[in-house]
């Protein structure tokens, strides 16, 4: 009977794809049962949630723009503010979450409203810090465009901070970039403007 059920169990272990099995792993490492009821499907779950997470590596940006670029007069300041952020800090694999504000001064090019979320989304969803985050998005866009300027703001919560180390609960990152005409202070003034009203 002993032997059966260790037979049953290591068959079921081979057909675990690799993340299942580590999930499987840190589980008896910290301690618990992998087998009790509770815990029967989550290296499933878990290794489906981390994909997810982490889904912006299969992802690339010619991929998410597809076409969506148009040509327009237009010289005044587009701005999508209060995107919503959620990443995972690449030191301790725990969670960031807040909101992303884009702006950018058009060149005879506008991009398509949801392609500016879905190119935040494809840079948040790698393990990352927030610094990196905010100049990814800066520079693809400005590569992609060839606008005459842009600003990036990323105003997150950090689990790493609030959960463990120096639990600091309402403590606030801001992270900006700013590039080309993005870097003179009235364009700037302009653009927090856009963003407090």
């Amino acid at each position: 009977m002993v032997q059966f059920f260790f037979l049953y169990f290591r068959k079921a272990f081979f057909f675990m794809n690799s993340l299942e099995q580590l999930y499987h792993s840190l589980l008896q490492e910290i301690g618990e049962d992998p087998h009790r009821e509770g815990l029967e499907k989550t290296p499933e779950r878990a290794a489906a949630a981390f994909q997810y997470l982490t889904e912006g590596y299969h992802k690339n940006i010619s991929e998410i723009i597809h076409g969506a670029i148009f040509t327009s007069t237009l010289k005044d300041i587009v701005l999508v503010k209060d995107i919503e952020v959620y990443s995972l800090c690449e030191h301790h694999l725990l969670p960031f979450f807040g909101k992303c504000h884009v702006g950018y001064k058009p060149q005879g090019k506008i991009l398509g409203l949801s392609k500016i979320p879905r190119i935040v989304d494809m840079f948040a969803r790698r393990l990352q810090i927030q610094e990196n985050l905010t100049q990814q998005i800066a520079v693809t866009i400005l590569e992609q465009l060839q606008c005459s300027g842009i600003g990036v703001i990323i105003e997150a919560h950090h689990l790493c901070t609030m959960m463990r180390g120096v639990q600091k609960h309402e403590a606030v990152m801001k992270t900006s970039c700013m590039y080309g005409c993005f870097q003179e202070p009235e364009i700037q003034q302009e653009f927090f403007h856009l963003l407090r009203s």
